[in-house]
């Protein structure tokens, strides 16, 4: 589905773009990426988020998975460290893919990886963006692109609450369910 107007990379560059340029041009250069991945078929795990994470972060190289418990929101919320917290990101990210043993809607499963990526916090920064591009990358896997992203972004969703889950996948349907009509409107 082409959307009327592509919201995510507007929303990078009114949001991101008025807090650093830098910011949104690395953010826009990982959105290039997450498009060219999907496009191919690839499938989402930590190594596909650090390629991404590198230009969201503007860094030499891929950032590693972080080796002590995060904090976020000023430490309100932690985030611990095992040795199999890695391999337990991996193993949600791959439940993003559509199958037909799990026949899971597609606006579930990109709410899924974002709040998997904010619920492993696997960087030591950006993990918010990092979720955002995630859930853009399991849209774009099955064509899917919206023109309006602002709820995704300015709205917070913890991953340990049971009904933000529900109200992520909610406004990802809203975009959705929008995108569609406008795309009808503007359409052949």
């Amino acid at each position: 589905m082409v959307p009327s107007r592509d919201g995510a990379a507007e929303d990078i560059r009114a949001f991101d773009g008025a807090l650093d340029p830098a910011r949104a041009q690395g953010l826009l250069t990982a959105l290039e990426l997450v498009r060219a991945d999907a496009a191919r078929g690839a499938g989402l795990d930590f190594e596909r988020l650090r390629h991404w994470q590198q230009h969201v972060l503007g860094t030499r190289q891929p950032p590693a998975f972080r080796d002590l418990p995060a904090f976020a929101k000023r430490g309100r919320e932690r985030y611990g460290i095992g040795p199999d917290t890695r391999a337990r990101l991996d193993a949600c990210l791959a439940e993003s893919a559509h199958t037909a043993e799990r026949p899971i809607p597609l606006t579930a499963r990109a709410a899924r990886a974002y709040l998997d990526v904010c619920f492993f916090h696997p960087f030591d920064d950006g993990n918010a963006r990092s979720a955002f591009l995630a859930l853009l990358f399991v849209l774009a896997r099955e064509g899917v692109a919206l023109d309006e992203v602002s709820l995704l972004r300015r709205l917070t969703f913890q991953a340990d609450e049971p009904q933000d889950a529900l109200a992520l996948t909610r406004c990802i349907d809203v975009h959705l369910t929008e995108t569609r009509r406008n795309a009808a409107s503007f359409g052949p």
